[in-house]
């Protein structure tokens, strides 16, 4: 019913910044409340942020709050990721998330993944 298909990784250097998008399918994409997660090697998927349906509420992980932004445009089914004072630590497949709810994504159980797209922040 969903599909959701990041871009925007790539490789920068710690201190820098990075924007990433996720483009999703369906004319429902705004009653969707969406997020991100990200993967490094070796380690477990975990939360990174969430947004609201209506980007009235947004909550981020403790790592990465104060450093990374997310929005949304839902007139282009977009959600977005804005990733500054990057950190070696941040290396990871990022990947898009949906879900009805928002507590679903921010707990880590969203509907819907993405494919997931790269970053690598080097030191």
């Amino acid at each position: 019913q969903v599909q959701l298909v990041e871009s925007g990784g790539g490789l920068v250097q710690a201190g820098g910044s990075l924007r990433l998008s996720c483009a999703a399918s369906g004319r429902t994409f705004s009653s969707y409340a969406m997020g991100w997660f990200r993967q490094a090697p070796g380690k477990e998927r975990e939360f990174v942020t969430a947004i609201s349906w209506n980007s009235g509420s947004t909550v981020y992980a403790d790592d990465v709050k104060g450093r990374f932004t997310i929005s949304r445009d839902n007139a282009k089914n977009t959600v977005y990721l804005q990733m500054n004072s990057l950190k070696p630590e941040d290396t990871a497949v990022y990947y898009c998330a949906a879900d009805s709810w928002t507590s679903k994504i921010v707990s880590g159980t969203p509907g819907y993944w993405g494919q997931g797209t790269q970053v690598t922040v080097s030191s």
